[in-house]
């Protein structure tokens, strides 16, 4: 089977991460936070995308 080492190293790191903070997921996004907070790299973040309701109209059977 193919690996990828990049993935591999990625997961590696997260890992590492979450064992730091014992897998407490509130722990890890305050660290994360707290380090994007320090970052001088510029943050954009979009709002979230609302369903069509046109989209959402074609999900449900015809009578």
């Amino acid at each position: 089977m193919w690996k990828d080492e990049i993935l591999e190293e990625i997961y590696r790191i997260r890992e590492e991460h979450a064992k730091a903070f014992n897998y407490d997921l509130q722990a890890i996004c305050d660290d994360l936070r707290q380090k994007q907070a320090l970052s001088s790299r510029q943050i954009i973040s979009q709002p979230l995308k609302q369903p069509s309701k046109q989209h959402s109209k074609s999900l449900h059977p015809t009578s």
